[in-house]
């Protein structure tokens, strides 16, 4: 596997802040760099991820949503599908 190159950036964060990602990365084994690195990648791919659902939801269209629903089968749910199962 190839390393990604990094860019070294200057954090001002507040305190609390700071010692809690300090914990964080002791208890996950790995460096304060890389936690922050990681934290920061699950942040950006969650709010890409939010974006593209809101593309797909503008150009959705609600009426075909519904009359395909209406168009499913009046079934009991599959053995482990039930609700509160």
């Amino acid at each position: 596997m190839t390393e990604e190159r990094t860019e070294p950036i200057s954090l001002d964060l507040p305190v609390s802040i700071a010692a809690t990602a300090k914990r964080c990365a002791e208890r996950a084994g790995v460096s304060l760099d890389r936690f922050v690195s990681i934290a920061l990648a699950e942040k950006i791919g969650a709010q890409d991820a939010a974006a593209s659902f809101e593309r797909r939801g503008a150009a959705g269209n609600p009426a075909r949503a519904i009359a395909m629903l209406h168009g499913a089968p009046d079934v009991p749910p599959a053995e482990g599908d039930e609700i509160g199962s």
